[in-house]
């Protein structure tokens, strides 16, 4: 019994040793020690047997859960038979060895026992088969053993003493097939069917492994996809969240290098206007430009004398020179920053010189949001204009609503009578 004791010592300590956790959400090995009584039922010689159950086996196994209801488990088991003294043929002794393997179901898991986190009973039910020996030691000592193949199948109660270490009960019971003699060793089996049964009783305590908080047996379901569905519904949000396009230029928010591009206007993979000459106007609203502002070769190839100052001063009393802004905003596109340069150019070379703002809107939303929209920008131009250096005396802002010039289906239309315009005095 010492070297049966000392074997699976070692083999716990080499299991313990290498066992790995495999898992991120919950342990899945453990390690499991137990002993206690045994009683096998058949079959004997005429004149042996074993009355009562009777101390003298032991086991130890390793266990893996693939999920928090299903595993396996690898297991050596060792039992050592005493025939009862009072027998008519005297005393036997035979030493049982066996190596399982055997699928392991959780029943508590299974039927939704373990929902309260501060459960601790449990309930697991194993069974399988492998390799099996018997030595008979007396009153024969035959060369060489019995070697056989057993089933066996049995149920282990829980009792979680920590989230590392459980008490555990096992009632499991082995069918030998093709045993070739009787427990006692002294007369032969006929015949390779089923015919050696033991029942084993034991106690035993189990060890998780793994730097999870939890094992396996102890993770209810419900929570298993609790976190799982919490975590898609982060990936999913943060999906949510990297498609948006505030700009709406077709580059989602964390690709698009350039936040703020002219609604409309084409864009590179990055999200930034396409400008080939560099001249910090997106190309694709250069022609619109041109066709509003007084270019220099237009004055006879730019020889002709001009009255630069009135030429300015028409270009912003005629609504060539324009503020204009995205769908619902009172920010100036940036580009519109220099219609603004203009007049507080104009004005500065022209003391007594006075400039009506007049704020314009689309016709998408509401009509008295609309109203209140072209106030606001014609507002926010003023404080440019008067951030900037011009006496706020010399300027006065109105918003006139709604601009209805345009077909209103039309978001390029659109985006010309989003604007503010000039009035010189």
């Amino acid at each position: 019994m010492k070297k049966i004791l000392l074997t699976l010592a070692l083999i716990a300590t080499t299991i313990m040793t290498f066992a790995q956790e495999a898992s991120s959400d919950f342990n899945r090995w453990s390690v499991e020690i137990e002993a206690g009584i045994h009683k096998p039922t058949r079959y004997h010689a005429p004149g042996y047997y074993i009355h009562a159950a009777s101390f003298g086996q032991a086991a130890v196994g390793v266990r893996y859960m693939f999920n928090n209801k299903f595993g396996v488990k690898a297991d050596f088991g060792a039992n050592t038979f005493k025939g009862d003294n009072d027998s008519p043929a005297g005393e036997y002794q035979t030493n049982y060895y066996r190596w399982s393997l055997q699928g392991v179901v959780n029943a508590s898991n299974v039927l939704g026992f373990n929902k309260s986190k501060n459960n601790r009973f449990g309930i697991l039910l194993h069974g399988g088969g492998g390799y099996a020996r018997a030595d008979a030691k007396e009153p024969t000592d035959r060369p060489g053993a019995d070697n056989m193949l057993h089933i066996m199948a049995g149920i282990t109660p829980q009792y979680r003493i920590t989230d590392r270490i459980v008490l555990t009960g096992d009632l499991s019971s082995i069918l030998n097939v093709r045993q070739t003699y009787t427990w006692d060793g002294t007369q032969r089996n006929e015949g390779f069917s089923p015919n050696g049964f033991l029942v084993n009783a034991s106690v035993g305590l189990t060890f998780y492994l793994g730097n999870n908080e939890k094992h396996a047996d102890w993770t209810d379901s419900s929570s298993v996809d609790g976190a799982k569905l919490a975590e898609l519904e982060e990936r999913l949000s943060k999906i949510e969240t990297d498609l948006i396009d505030t700009d709406q230029d077709g580059v989602a928010d964390y690709l698009d290098r350039e936040a703020n591009t002219i609604s409309g206007v084409a864009v590179n993979t990055k999200g930034i206007a396409i400008d080939r000459n560099k001249n910090g106007i997106p190309d694709e609203i250069e022609p619109s430009l041109d066709n509003r502002y007084v270019l220099k070769s237009d004055y006879n190839g730019g020889t002709t004398t001009i009255d630069y100052n009135s030429l300015v001063r028409e270009l912003l009393n005629e609504g060539y020179v324009n503020v204009y802004f995205k769908t619902g905003s009172t920010a100036p596109q940036t580009y519109s920053l220099d219609a603004i340069n203009y007049l507080k150019v104009y004005m500065k070379k022209n003391p007594a010189a006075k400039a009506q703002l007049i704020g314009y809107a689309d016709e998408i939303g509401n009509e008295g949001f609309n109203s209140s929209l072209s106030a606001n920008r014609a507002k926010k131009v003023y404080d440019i204009l008067v951030a900037s250096g011009i006496d706020a005396g010399r300027l006065s802002h109105i918003g006139n609503g709604e601009d209805t010039s345009v077909e209103k289906s039309s978001q390029e239309a659109r985006q010309l009578v989003r604007r503010v315009t000039f009035k010189l005095d």
